[in-house]
């Protein structure tokens, strides 16, 4: 029998295509003709649950990172990450922004890096500091008390990629910012965002979908970009009723491409003590040429993970630690946190028997800054 060291290069790559990252770099780490391969870029990738990005550790300044499938964190060295808040995870790359409101796109296991020009509307101010101070008096009470986690939704709410950078240079970014969640893009070579022309509701969501992006309104309305000639979104779509009829401040949308088909899906709360907490999940499918919608009873044994990320869908019958039908969440908005599902509203819906769990140790996780993202590791 040879010896493990002299396997071909392609057995041992195939062998690499079944291994989640952790083992990855576990194998790399056997000797040197194992480690040439591992730093080979192989697609497809091995199924993987996603990671949660963490804040930064304070002694070490690495960012922390949990593996949901080993129920472990770890602790990476990213420079360019301390101090920044997450405001976007696609196709493995990080969307940062920092204390003066420069943002860069990051790939955080490969470091490779992009930096973005001024966001729209923010780029005469030097620091939050200085946005913080021109905070109109009647807007939430005014600046008093306005911290830099406060001021996230209003610099970058939500950003997301069209491709994998490593795979295509052509790629467009996307962003919801500003206090009303407009949408603006930006593609590599450009010297600014071009922002794009919709209705004065905000978005709660963004989407790249067959070829175009898509954004969603809370009052349910689907929208198209339209890039030519000038920028602007269009409606598409059926009117979807928002849920009992009504719309709560307290409820978020998630757009999402499920294996070929547009799902929209509505977080619902409950309220108590002032704070708003959620407490179920509706997935509808809009139909946008039949111009109608149907309602999903389960997600086909799949798990869907939400937050500022794309939201990311894998197959549990491949990845059995995760939860079948269920809806792993996270939540940027201070206003929604439960102690019982983990700050900053942590948790699980399980759409089989209707019922909330944690995945994740509540004691553990208090932000200093941002909520957690998820993040399918993109080392290759």
């Amino acid at each position: 029998m040879a010896a493990w060291s002299d396997l071909t290069f392609d057995v041992l790559e195939h062998i690499t295509s079944f291994l989640p990252l952790p083992d990855h770099y576990r194998f790399g780490a056997v000797c040197k003709n194992w480690r040439s391969v591992s730093k080979q870029r192989r697609r497809p990738p091995a199924p993987q649950l996603p990671w949660l990005v963490l804040e930064d550790d304070k002694e070490t300044r690495n960012r922390k990172f949990y593996s949901l499938s080993e129920a472990k964190h770890y602790s990476l060295d990213v420079p360019e990450l301390h101090g920044r808040y997450i405001c976007g995870s696609s196709h493995g790359w990080l969307f940062a922004v920092d204390l003066k409101i420069t943002g860069i796109l990051i790939n955080p296991f490969t470091r490779e890096c992009y930096e973005l020009p001024p966001f729209p509307g923010y780029n005469e101010y030097t620091n939050v500091t200085t946005l913080i101070e021109k905070v109109p008096s009647n807007y939430n009470g005014g600046p008093i008390g306005w911290t830099f986690a406060k001021m996230q939704p209003q610099i970058v709410f939500k950003a997301i990629l069209s491709h994998d950078p490593m795979e295509r240079s052509d790629f467009t970014a996307m962003i919801l910012f500003g206090e009303m969640h407009k949408s603006a893009f930006w593609r590599p070579g450009d010297s600014s965002w071009t922002v794009i022309d919709g209705p004065k509701s905000s978005m709660d969501d963004i989407l790249y979908f067959k070829g175009n992006f898509y954004a969603i309104a809370p009052n349910n309305k689907l929208y198209v970009v339209d890039f030519e000639p000038e920028p602007k979104l269009i409606k598409v779509g059926p009117k979807i009723p928002l849920e009992n009829g009504v719309e709560s401040c307290g409820i978020q949308r998630y757009l999402i491409d499920f294996n070929g088909h547009m799902l929209l899906i509505e977080r619902t709360c409950k309220y108590g003590n002032g704070k708003a907490i959620t407490d179920g999940f509706i997935v509808i499918e809009p139909k946008l040429e039949q111009n109608c919608y149907n309602i999903w009873c389960d997600i086909d044994g799949y798990a869907l993970f939400l937050g500022r990320n794309v939201c990311i869908h894998v197959d549990s019958c491949r990845l059995p630690k995760c939860k079948k039908n269920g809806i792993y969440f996270t939540h940027p908005n201070e206003s929604i946190s439960s102690v019982e599902f983990g700050f900053h509203d942590l948790g699980v819906f399980d759409m089989t028997d209707k019922t909330m769990g944690t995945f994740y140790p509540v004691e553990v996780f208090f932000p200093r800054v941002d909520s957690p993202v998820w993040i399918t590791p993109n080392p290759w």
